[in-house]
């Protein structure tokens, strides 16, 4: 089975996100990459890279399916001229879904909310996250800390060099995440997405056993502004506020530019989190005949 991360592995699938930014002349301004940031929130029913598609298709878009989920979910279907919109997808390249406002039938409930997340990440919930770290070997150490001493993540076993793999040598590589543990659920939910972020977004280096790239050298601001977006998008897509909120409204207020941000590693990046935390994708499709 095809997991969401490999459906942005390709150089086809950046050479495609690269081409769209280029010819839109989108995320270049603070408050777009802001209005970008929170459109992926919204529609956490796709993964993030694919959510990041649809917003540079049509960025007015309040909510999207596939025709099968709005025929299963909704009785709804695409009206006769409705405009499909493109995303990537596991059983071949493409797949089309379609804005609310493109389909036809029942009416919405009200109060509907789609796959709104619950905001409450529970101690068995956080056991069955780190569970699941521990099997890429990614390790986790409570410490006993005051209010502000959140946690930390660092290499304890560097991953294997191409001389050594040519040997047929080298352990596999190993992370250490430090969690205080005085602090509540949602908090230490907020902790293990920054620290990941900085993992998956290549920080402590390159990582081929966990499709980690080699990234340029950045700045320490330019490491901080990923992070922080990394930690604000797997936080607010499952329900948790975090300091990320505060610091990307900063961020937003005191630049007018976003420089030599790559948008494609950040969201690529999350969708690694949420596929080993099994925090994934809500939208179905029918699976296309031979």
């Amino acid at each position: 089975m095809m997991l969401q991360q490999d459906l942005f592995e390709s150089e086809a699938a950046r050479s495609l996100l690269d081409q769209l930014l280029d010819d839109a002349r989108l995320y270049h301004s603070s408050t777009g990459y802001r209005e970008l940031l929170d459109f992926v929130v919204k529609l956490r029913n796709f993964a993030p890279f694919n959510a990041m598609l649809l917003h540079i298709q049509k960025p007015g878009l309040s909510y999207a399916a596939s025709a099968f989920d709005w025929r299963e979910r909704f009785n709804r279907r695409p009206k006769r001229d409705a405009r499909p919109l493109l995303i990537l997808w596991p059983f071949g390249p493409v797949a089309f879904v379609y804005d609310v406002q493109d389909t036809e039938g029942d009416d919405l409930p009200k109060d509907v909310s789609f796959f709104q997340a619950s905001g409450e990440i529970t101690e068995e919930r956080m056991k069955r996250f780190l569970v699941l770290m521990e099997r890429k070997r990614i390790k986790y150490q409570f410490f006993d800390g005051g209010e502000h001493s959140a946690g930390s993540i660092e290499v304890t076993q560097k991953p294997p060099t191409k001389a050594d793999k040519k040997k047929k040598a080298g352990k596999p590589s190993e992370y250490l995440m430090r969690i205080n543990q005085n602090h509540a659920p949602n908090v230490q939910f907020s902790t293990l997405a920054h620290e990941l972020g900085h993992l998956f977004l290549g920080h402590l280096g390159p990582d081929e056993r966990l499709s980690i790239p080699e990234r340029p050298k950045m700045t320490n601001a330019q490491v901080e502004l990923e992070a922080e977006s990394f930690a604000y998008l797997a936080c607010r897509r499952n329900g948790v506020s975090c300091k990320s909120q505060s610091y990307l409204a900063n961020y937003v207020d005191k630049h007018t530019k976003v420089d030599n941000l790559d948008i494609y590693q950040i969201v690529r990046a999350v969708g690694q989190m949420e596929t080993l935390l099994e925090l994934t994708a809500h939208t179905r499709y029918e699976v296309p005949t031979a």
